[in-house]
């Protein structure tokens, strides 16, 4: 099994060796088991189920959400010389054909909507032979989820159907509770569950705090230009924010164009054809319609306002730097983004927990830690040292050794079977009489006012940093109470230190107005790719080649090769076919393809 989906994954997609926890999650799937799979965007979640497809016989159908999404996944396998269609709204003159290939066992892969899946199930059952499904966006499918769609709730029918044929969820945005719930609602059964790192190195993390529309704009037009040849995405909170958006920087002479869900079917189809084709570089699209494309070279993402949830937030920032190669996300905030998402979150169907999610998310945006280990512990995905790579590292705040107040707040949490809320931790701490505290004898605990000496605001801010450091977490399932993880035990029996940040409340709303004119001269750029060699013409002339091959033959140039390949190819500069075939991401189909061409090019260099 090893040589031949290893040798698979050299002539289709030009990789020698897999990544992470990819190789076991295909050898369990391919050993009939069940899968749950959490992997990052970018992390190469497509390969897990791709690879099986093409190594097992029959047909896998993978549910995904969105149209456009299908169709950028199907050019995609098609520029790999892969067999794959989809079954949709969009393509109805072509179904009898893609139906006919599908019982033919033609097709390796078969995508279809969740909507979709019901009718289609007596087709699926009498007329194809299916190797795997796999469930994309599964988040969606738990009430927990970011994204919870009631159509996902019929995909639990698939196993009381075919109760031996693997199944495989997967995504890239779903913590611990929500994971169980999609494990439930999909009936998995004998099944794994591969938790990868949420970390993607190389996104650059920064945040801008109380900026006024005029400085916003300021920055954003500076950090385009300076930028001129690189795809990027502004998430704004409303459409009317991403028009005003698109109008301003088209005076200020960048060909932006809007994006939201309240355009014309058509309408969003010609943006989103035209950002994917790099005809247009910037899109200015809202936070709460999810662009639906697979477009590996999005170099940059700005979020011009607050999203509603951490969730949120990592996913669309992930739409960034998909192809492994540096991509900066900036997001900007203000009081006036706060009071707007609490009035959608108390008006939502589910307004303690979205409630809840959005003080996560204002948390990070207001965090004096680094903010790649705060996001990556609200996924339960222990990070333990700082990234170097966000604005709270780069210009790191004063820190203090405060193992010993953690030690007093852990200590309160464990003496109460860590059962109560962050709040009556405080006043156990401060020694308050509260009801709660009075009702639940509270103020017999020996850690009853142990911490008199500190204020109710140190204790938040000690609190807040226990939280984003993962020395507890709150199960918002159960209430927000509050539980100590494995790396708050190793503080609380002194087997580690805990360093806290230094929060000066009254320093910090001076701090970004003195920042903000360095900023405004200088956009902040995340890490550049140390390229060696690389050059730069070269890239630029490879760039073009892209373009024109993608355009003869109507695809997205990152269809071609992506910017990684192009970046590794202007730094090794091969002579010959064989040199050629050497570079990662370039599999057998594109080397016979493109390969003659590329070489042409970099031989006049």
């Amino acid at each position: 099994m090893e040589q031949e989906i290893l040798a698979l994954l050299k002539r289709y997609f030009g990789y020698t060796s897999f990544r992470g926890q990819q190789e076991e999650i295909i050898r369990t799937v391919m050993a009939g088991g069940d899968a749950l799979v959490l992997m990052p965007t970018g992390g190469g979640k497509s390969i897990c189920y791709q690879i099986p497809a093409l190594a097992m016989n029959g047909t896998a159908v993978v549910v995904s959400p969105l149209i456009s999404l299908m169709r950028d996944q199907v050019e995609t396998l098609k520029g790999y010389g892969i067999e794959a269609e989809a079954l949709n709204t969009s393509n109805q003159e072509r179904e009898v054909i893609i139906r006919r290939k599908a019982a033919n066992g033609e097709l390796k892969l078969l995508y279809i909507s969740p909507e979709r899946l019901q009718s289609e199930l007596p087709f699926i059952c009498n007329h194809m032979q299916v190797s795997l499904f796999a469930i994309d966006e599964a988040h969606c499918i738990s009430q927990w989820g970011h994204d919870f769609r009631p159509e996902y709730a019929q995909l639990s029918v698939l196993k009381e159907h075919f109760p031996n044929t693997p199944l495989m969820a997967l995504t890239a945005t779903a913590d611990k509770i929500t994971r169980e719930d999609i494990i439930k609602q999909l009936g998995l059964r004998n099944h794994k569950e591969f938790v990868s790192s949420f970390d993607r190195p190389n996104l650059s993390l920064s945040v801008k705090r109380g900026y006024n529309k005029r400085e916003k704009l300021s920055f954003i037009v500076n950090f385009i230009k300076a930028r001129p040849f690189d795809p990027g995405i502004i998430y704004c909170l409303s459409r009317k924010g991403t028009e005003q958006m698109t109008e301003e920087l088209r005076r200020k002479g960048i060909a932006a164009e809007h994006y939201h869900a309240g355009m014309t079917a058509g309408e969003r189809d010609a943006v989103q054809e035209r950002f994917k084709m790099d005809q247009t570089l910037v899109v200015c699209a809202t936070i709460a319609f999810g662009m639906g494309i697979d477009k590996s070279n999005v170099r940059w993402v700005i979020h011009s306002n607050m999203p509603k949830s951490i969730e949120s937030f990592y996913q669309e920032i992930g739409r960034a730097g998909r192809d492994g190669a540096p991509a900066d996300t900036i997001l900007f905030y203000s009081l006036a983004d706060i009071i707007q998402l609490e009035t959608f979150a108390r008006q939502s169907g589910q307004a303690e927990v979205n409630m809840d999610k959005l003080l996560r998310m204002r948390q990070y945006a207001e965090a004096n830690v680094c903010r790649r280990r705060i996001l990556l512990n609200y996924f339960n995905d222990p990070f333990d040292h700082d990234c170097h790579n966000c604005d709270v590292c780069q210009n790191p705040p004063r820190r203090f050794d405060g193992t010993r107040m953690v030690q007093m707040a852990l200590s309160a949490l464990r003496r109460t079977g860590e059962s109560i809320r962050l709040s009556t931790c405080i006043e156990i701490l401060r020694g308050m009489n509260s009801n709660s505290v009075i009702r639940n004898h509270y103020n017999e605990l020996k850690t009853f006012g142990v911490g008199t000496e500190y204020s109710i605001q140190q204790w938040n801010d000690c609190l807040l940093q226990m939280y984003q450091l993962g020395f507890i977490e709150l199960l918002y399932n159960r209430g927000n109470i509050v539980k100590i993880t494995p790396q708050g035990e190793d503080v609380l029996y002194g087997r580690k230190q805990a360093i806290l940040s230094v929060v000066n409340h009254s320093e910090q709303e001076q701090k970004p107005r003195r920042q903000r004119r360095m900023q405004l001269e200088i956009p902040t750029l995340g890490k550049t790719q140390d390229t060696g060699s690389e050059d730069k013409a070269l890239f630029e002339a490879m760039r073009q080649l892209r373009k024109k091959c993608a355009d003869e033959e109507g695809f997205p140039p990152y269809i071609v090769f992506s910017d990684k390949v192009l970046h590794a190819l202007a730094t090794i500069r091969p002579k010959t076919m064989e040199q050629m075939s050497n570079v990662a991401g370039i599999g057998e189909h594109k080397l016979n393809k493109y390969g003659r061409r590329f070489l042409e090019v970099i031989r006049k260099y």
